[in-house]
């Protein structure tokens, strides 16, 4: 039966993953401060900076603006309303990791 790996070389092994691998965007937020922007799965759009994260893509977010549309709704015999843009400000926030579609960095 294989031995467990000691928690140092799994810590390791986990810091080269996020240093190197798809979470380096993450850690180059947390590292630079610099803004991500996010597609979450309620259609709604998060851009702000990453203070934390983990294997998840649990997230504390800082400073994030949250976008999404919505269609006003219409009185009887009107046409179809257009949709409006909507936005608000969150200065810190949690953002659980099963609601994350994908991670952008800030183009240049």
């Amino acid at each position: 039966m294989s031995r467990p790996m000691d928690e140092d070389v799994v810590t390791k092994n986990e810091e080269e993953e996020f240093n190197t691998g798809p979470l380096s965007v993450l850690m180059m937020s947390v590292k630079n401060n610099t803004q991500v922007l996010i597609n979450c799965r309620n259609n709604k759009k998060l851009l702000g900076r990453v203070r934390a994260f983990d294997r998840h893509c649990n997230m504390v977010l800082e400073n994030v603006r949250e976008m999404w549309t919505e269609v006003p709704k219409t009185g009887k015999g009107k046409k179809k309303a257009q949709p409006v843009n909507k936005d608000r400000f969150i200065s810190k926030m949690f953002l659980r990791g099963d609601s994350v579609i994908i991670v952008l960095r800030n183009p240049k």
